[in-house]
This record gives structure tokens, sequence and C-alpha cells, in this order.
């Protein structure tokens, strides 16, 4: 709205300082202007145009103090929130994450038979400590070598490619190893492959983030 303000005053002043010296100059007394042939109104050129600055005067000046007006309204405004979860997926992204949800209350439950059925045979799983595949993984949910304890998920973003949707999870995990519970920020990469209507889960690595563990009342990493 600045911009527009600015572009009626630099067209207004002109004729406002045209129109206001001539009006000055005639009642100052100063010799009349040459004369200049009528139109075909009767009227010279000069008049009509004096007359037409002059009748605009006061509409310019109104628009200009309506501009300003509604610019003055538009700035008193309280910036709008966006909403940073606006963003709607689809029902196949909302399936893989609600899968995934379940997967993280199966591995706190260590209900190693549900995620025997989710984990694709040729599976693989990256920790901080080492990788490997299905059955080493089912062992060591199942023995408590890591009881995942609890996850706080903050963020889920699902991409889709054909019949594969790779997700990531923005995590606090808490979690038993060896016996010493810790507390990790995590970004989580999950990799499900859809076979015969259903979702298996091809891989989960687990990337430790940098920034502090958000979690409430984490316990003290050792």
């Amino acid at each position: 709205m600045k911009y527009r303000v600015c572009f009626f005053s630099l067209v207004c002043s002109p004729l406002l300082l045209s129109a206001c010296t001539k009006k000055e100059n005639e009642n100052a007394g100063e010799e009349p202007e040459p004369y200049n042939p009528p139109t075909s109104t009767g009227r010279p050129v000069e008049n009509n145009t004096r007359d037409f600055a002059q009748s605009m005067i006061p509409k310019i000046i109104g628009l200009v103090l309506l501009l300003a007006l509604v610019n003055s309204s538009y700035a008193q405004q309280p910036p709008v929130k966006t909403n940073k979860t606006s963003v709607r997926n689809t029902l196949e992204q909302q399936e893989v994450i609600n899968l995934s949800k379940k997967k993280w209350d199966w591995m706190a439950d260590k209900s190693v038979d549900s995620l025997n059925i989710l984990f694709d045979d040729r599976s693989m799983f990256v920790h901080m400590g080492g990788s490997w595949g299905k059955e080493q993984e089912i062992n060591v949910i199942k023995s408590g070598s890591i009881w995942y304890k609890k996850a706080e998920v903050y963020s889920v973003t699902v991409n889709m490619f054909g019949n594969t949707a790779i997700l990531l999870n923005d995590i606090d995990l808490e979690a038993v190893v060896g016996g010493n519970t810790v507390t990790n920020p995590f970004m989580v990469t999950e990799v499900y492959i859809k076979q015969n209507g259903k979702w298996k889960m091809g891989s989960l690595t687990f990337s430790k983030l940098m920034r502090p563990v958000k979690m409430n009342n984490p316990s003290k990493e050792k």
C-alpha cells in the first residue's frame, strides 16, 4: 500500500502545484497570459485545463487520504499465525504414520509376535552400536538387551515412492541398554514396502541428533 500512496503522490503533486501557482498569479494581479484560441466548446484550452485540474484536486486529495487510511488499518492488524502442521497427509501416508506409532508401542511392550509380522525377512536395523538383521533385532527386543521404553515423537514426515514409503521421526528415545537407562535425541529413518496390500518394514535407522533432549524429566545419559 505504501507504493500506491507514493505513486499517487508523484502523479498528483505536479497538478496540485500547477493549479495553485496559477491561482496565486491571478490573485497577485499579474498580466494575463496570451490569448488562447477557443475550443469546440467555446472556451480557451488553458481555461479548460485549469478547470479540469481544479475539479480534480478534491478527488485526488480524497483518494490519497483513503489510501493512507487503508494502509494504516492494515498496519494495525496483528500478524497471521501459520500452522506448520497444516499440510494434510494422504490416506496412504497416514496409514504408514499410524503403523509407525504402533511399532513404537510394540517395541516398548516387547510384542515380538507383532514385530515379527511387521519386519520383512530381509530388513536391516542400524543402531549407534552396530547394525544387524531381523532375527537379531527380534532377539534383542525379546531378551531385553535393548528395551525401547518410551519414544516421544515430535514430528513425522512421510514421502511416497510408488509402493515404498520413507518415514522420518524426530524423537527422544528413552531406552534401557545393558541395564542402564539412557535418553537420546534421534532422527529415525523407517523404510516400508507394500507387499500384497500390506506394509512391511525394510529398514530402521537411528541417527543421533546434536540438539538437547526435549522429553520432560528424562533419565541422564550414562
